[in-house]
């Protein structure tokens, strides 16, 4: 006889936080957001955090490489879509590691014999205007000048004009050598006045380039998310067909931390997964798995390998997964279980596998009531796929701008590896939409109101870390009425009157 579970599954919008005892010292200004991402023993440091408790979906309508360096910017991280081909994916990564990071391996190169129509199509290609000249045309050959938006005029040069003609030449340059610290390279570029310092090797290669943007750039961003050598943290989505490919690609571009994309986890394909990678690699491949929405999926998964586990099947804006096949449940209830789990698993192990809420996040203190819960972090398609920094287009509609939105189970998308099952390689139905969402502008303004919306709950429930929320949250189930009560009600808003009298 099948198994029935004696509650019904709840979302979160059937929660409320109720307050707690907050002290002096529950400022907003005081709140930190910092979480782990991957799985640590008892007593030990996590080996990868982040400072806000925010990833994003690993989707072609979400995450590409500016996804990547904006919210890294912000303290999160994106996973870079997987339904792609390989090379294009690992290209998406190598450019987040490079963009931003004390010493840059140059990327935009030039030869001797170019001339200015070659400098104009490589600033096109790569958006970079300053650009090494060396004798092999590569990052590290032996550098003969500089090129800098500065050093022409389109309308006063000939296209034909050669970058010799044009270009600062090396014993013009201002340089250090090899083996400089960063501090030091920053000190010589606001003490020169210079936008971009050459780091030489003794025999005059080019080693790099220090960059007074990426100097500015941290100063304006305290909680962006870097790696031991100060590139921006990235991820990558895999899935559990062409692994053997893809992870070799990810690792060599210098991918973080991976996680296998899928609709559902609890699968003996994510096992096979994991476990190759694992016999390869050991522990130094972080990569998370899922989705699961119940204690006995998560303690497959993690008895499996896996660095964090995510949780939700149909939850998401454009998921239609419970309409199509009746699986599913409800993404509050999934965290409370799967918390459950986990922290069973910690006292029978040691070992503290991090969960990550994906999915069923409509409102902003959602994320708050996931984290009270038991989640460590969030995965969100729909929120990023607003900003900027998604890979969609931005439309005028009925005197709106929208941005598009397709989910990786449509026929836009055709992701058929995320619903693989070991059947013929295609997708047979869609269990996803192609839909459009409301533009929000840029990333950071957006998710500094969502954090500060979290870190002001936070104080409410007298919490001033992630784990704190957890041991002092209240929660109570809502009635469809309190849903009601809880809005504006009973009033005439002004825009609404407005509309009315110009009615």
């Amino acid at each position: 006889m099948a198994y029935f579970f004696s509650e019904p599954s709840h979302t979160f919008s059937e929660y409320l936080l109720v307050p707690g005892y907050s002290s002096a010292e529950c400022v907003p200004a005081n709140v930190t957001l910092k979480t782990p991402v991957v799985k640590f023993k008892r007593g030990e440091e996590c080996p990868l955090t982040m400072n806000v408790p925010m990833v994003s979906a690993v989707m072609q309508a979400v995450s590409g490489e500016q996804m990547g360096i904006g919210l890294a910017k912000e303290g999160g991280i994106a996973f870079i879509f997987v339904s792609q081909p390989v090379e294009q994916q690992a290209e998406m990564v190598r450019r987040v590691k490079n963009y931003k990071a004390g010493f840059v391996t140059s990327d935009s190169n030039l030869r001797v014999g170019d001339t200015l129509a070659d400098v104009l199509a490589l600033k096109e290609r790569s958006g970079h205007s300053t650009m090494a000249v060396t004798d092999d045309g590569t990052g590290t050959g032996r550098l003969l000048g500089l090129v800098t938006s500065r050093d022409y005029r389109v309308s006063r040069l000939d296209p034909a004009t050669p970058v010799t003609d044009f270009m600062t030449p090396f014993e013009k340059l201002i340089y250090a050598p090899e083996g400089t610290s960063l501090k030091e390279a920053n000190d010589i570029i606001w003490d020169r006045k210079l936008n971009a310092l050459p780091i030489v090797s003794p025999d005059g290669h080019l080693a790099s380039f220090v960059f007074r943007k990426d100097y500015d750039s941290h100063k304006g961003n305290p909680l962006e998310l870097l790696d031991g050598q100060k590139r921006y943290v990235v991820g990558a989505g895999i899935n559990t067909r062409d692994y053997a490919e893809r992870v070799p690609a990810l690792v060599d571009a210098g991918v973080d931390v991976l996680v296998i994309d899928s609709s559902e986890g609890y699968s003996e394909w994510q096992a096979r997964t994991l476990q190759w990678i694992r016999e390869r690699y050991g522990d130094t491949v972080k990569v998370g798995a899922g989705n699961v929405v119940d204690g006995e999926g998560f303690r497959f998964l993690a008895d499996a390998g896996a660095d964090f586990v995510k949780i939700g099947i149909g939850g998401g804006s454009i998921c239609i997964t419970r309409e199509t096949k009746g699986i599913g449940r409800g993404q509050a209830t999934a965290v409370i279980d799967v918390a459950a789990a986990r922290d069973k698993y910690f006292e029978e192990t040691g070992v503290y596998v991090p969960i990550c809420a994906d999915g069923g996040i409509v409102q902003d203190y959602h994320i708050t009531l996931a984290l009270a819960m038991g989640a460590d972090f969030c995965m969100l398609g729909r929120y990023f796929s607003r900003f900027d920094e998604s890979p969609t287009s931005k439309i005028l509609i009925g005197g709106s701008y929208m941005k598009e939105y397709w989910g990786e189970g449509s026929a836009r998308a055709r992701n058929w590896q995320r619903y693989d099952l070991g059947g013929a390689a295609k997708l047979s139905f869609e269990e996803g939409v192609d839909s459009y969402v409301p533009y929000a502008g840029a990333l950071a303004d957006g998710m500094a109101t969502t954090l500060a919306k979290i870190r002001s709950t936070m104080c409410n429930c007298g919490a001033l870390t992630i784990p704190e929320l957890r041991e002092k949250a209240k929660l109570t189930l809502v009635s469809s009425v309190s849903i009601v009560e809880g809005g504006a009600h009973d009033v005439l808003l002004k825009d609404s009157a407005g509309a009315v009298g110009r009615n």
